[in-house]
């Protein structure tokens, strides 16, 4: 065989196995990804079903007791805690859990847009506290919060405090709202509200049993996940084009209506 031969099947022997290591290569990275999105697949479903599930018979943290609703709550069974004038036009109505981080998510976009309208009188909010994640989850940091959020609202600081979990919201699996030492440090950064009345409310859990009541009463809704957000009985959050211009361009428009 001649050289030129030799060499002619060598070149093509190497081709192809570069071909072939190619071949590996492009496998090997076709399989990473199906595995990765099959992860994100697998933990994006879990992250809906820990909004959703709302087993709270795992956690029996909540006392029995009298149902205390905070000052000033309104609406059915005074289950909602109203912020903003009661005369606005429109009316937004929320379902939040304070461990749940898709209402963080929503608080974080949709909070300055919120905070304008309703001080411009053209938007009142109704918020409702439930704790799904406790249920999902175990522990007590959704009832701990709720209830500490509502002893916020009988000092008239509730919208502050509000906003003030939502910034420092551990992860959805860190139950570090459970502990009312945290939520009373918290306090201290809303001026005025950490008082001996706020630390005994929390402590005591005076509104646990509203918290509770609460929590049935979005089971009973038939919603199927926190944050629910309705505005004329239709559950914007769902609204994959909604956005916080859209939403105040709505608010605005009924207000001119």
């Amino acid at each position: 065989m001649s050289e030129k031969n030799r060499d002619g099947k060598r070149t093509a022997r190497e081709r192809l196995a570069v071909e072939r290591e190619k071949q590996k290569t492009g496998e090997k990275r076709r399989r990473t990804l199906i595995v990765g999105a099959s992860v994100v697949c697998v933990l994006g479903l879990a992250a809906v079903i820990g909004v959703v599930a709302a087993n709270v018979g795992k956690n029996k943290a909540a006392k029995a007791g009298p149902v205390v609703a905070p000052s000033g709550a309104q609406g059915k069974d005074s289950l909602a805690i109203p912020v903003g004038k009661d005369g606005a036009k429109s009316t937004l109505t929320i379902w939040e859990d304070v461990r749940c981080p898709a209402c963080q998510a929503f608080e974080v976009a949709y909070r300055p847009t919120l905070h304008e309208l309703a001080d411009a009188g053209k938007l009142r909010i109704e918020y409702h506290l439930v704790r799904l994640i406790d249920g999902n989850l175990g522990g007590s940091g959704s009832l701990r919060g709720a209830n500490a959020a509502a002893c916020a609202q009988d000092a008239g600081k509730f919208r502050d405090y509000h906003d003030v979990l939502y910034a420092n919201q551990p992860k959805e699996t860190d139950d570090a709202y459970a502990g009312n030492a945290k939520l009373i440090e918290l306090a201290g950064k809303v001026g005025g509200l950490d008082t001996p009345a706020f630390r005994k409310c929390v402590n005591d859990g005076t509104h646990d049993s509203w918290v509770n009541k609460a929590n049935k009463a979005f089971q009973g809704g038939g919603f199927t996940g926190t944050p629910t957000v309705l505005l004329g009985g239709k559950n914007i959050y769902q609204d994959t084009s909604m956005t916080p211009a859209k939403l105040k361009q709505m608010v605005e428009a009924a207000n001119r209506g």
